[in-house]
């Protein structure tokens, strides 16, 4: 090959070279597992309706995996209180969870005490 072909041919190699195509539904590319949103919603929201109330944090953990928010405080009576948002309602693809998207589980001095949006509210009115 001559050096004129290599000169001609090295800034196309080189444009070339950077070139990506993504074809599919990479819309459950979000969360730390690289698992599909849809599937990861739909065992979440099947592990809630197995819960108990009383159960422990830890039982609770073991059933349903990490939160994707964890939010925790103790009041002025000295209990502690902590709420486990797992997501159940995808609204935005941004790669982020956000509460809007997700149910909470409260918890009081590590026994669960409520889920969904109506226990977080009787919390926050407390």
């Amino acid at each position: 090959m001559t050096i004129k072909k290599v000169l001609l041919a090295l800034p196309l190699t080189l444009a070339l070279s950077g070139c990506i195509i993504v074809s599919g539904d990479h819309e459950g590319d979000w969360d730390n597992n690289n698992s599909n949103w849809k599937a990861v919603q739909k065992e979440n929201l099947s592990n809630i309706t197995k819960l108990s109330l009383g159960q422990s944090r830890s039982q609770v953990l073991s059933q349903m995996g990490d939160p994707n928010i964890t939010e925790a405080f103790t009041n002025a009576s000295g209990s502690n209180y902590q709420v486990l948002f797992y997501r159940t309602n995808h609204e935005h693809s941004d790669g982020q969870t956000t509460k809007d998207e997700t149910t909470p589980l409260v918890f009081e001095n590590d026994k669960l005490i409520g889920w969904g949006q109506d226990a977080l509210q009787r919390l926050n009115r407390n």
